[in-house]
Order: C-alpha cells, then sequence, then structure tokens
C-alpha cells in the first residue's frame, strides 16, 4: 500500500513508478513536485523511479502568476 499526500492510499504493484503513481491518483497538472518517502524526484526520473512497497508520497501542485 502507498499513502499519497498523507491521506489517499493507493495499491501498490510491482514495478510501480512515480509516473504510475501520478496516473492513478489523475493529476495531469504540468507544475508538481514529487517526494518518495521525503526525497525529492525529478521530472526526468518520473517513468523510471520505481516506489517500494510503503511508500509515502508528496505531490505538490507549483502554482505560479502575479
Amino acid at each position: 500500500m502507498i499513502i499519497v499526500n498523507n491521506r489517499d492510499k493507493l495499491e501498490w504493484k510491482n514495478g510501480m513508478t512515480v509516473r504510475d503513481v501520478l496516473s492513478a491518483m489523475g493529476h495531469v497538472y504540468p507544475l508538481i513536485t514529487v517526494t518518495v518517502n521525503e526525497e525529492l524526484v525529478e521530472e526526468e526520473d518520473y517513468d523510471t523511479r520505481k516506489v517500494p512497497d510503503n511508500s509515502s508520497i508528496s505531490v505538490f501542485h507549483l502554482a505560479h502568476g502575479g
């Protein structure tokens, strides 16, 4: 089981990547920051960074404007 943003639970699957988690949670906003177990994951690594079972993932939507 994976916990996303300290509230949402997601069933873990072998080989799951950060991109898989984002897709499963419906996160499509282009400006986000992701941490896995408090470690920052660069956007270019979303497709390859594996997510271990029992991970805690935080997804932050970045706002911009003036």
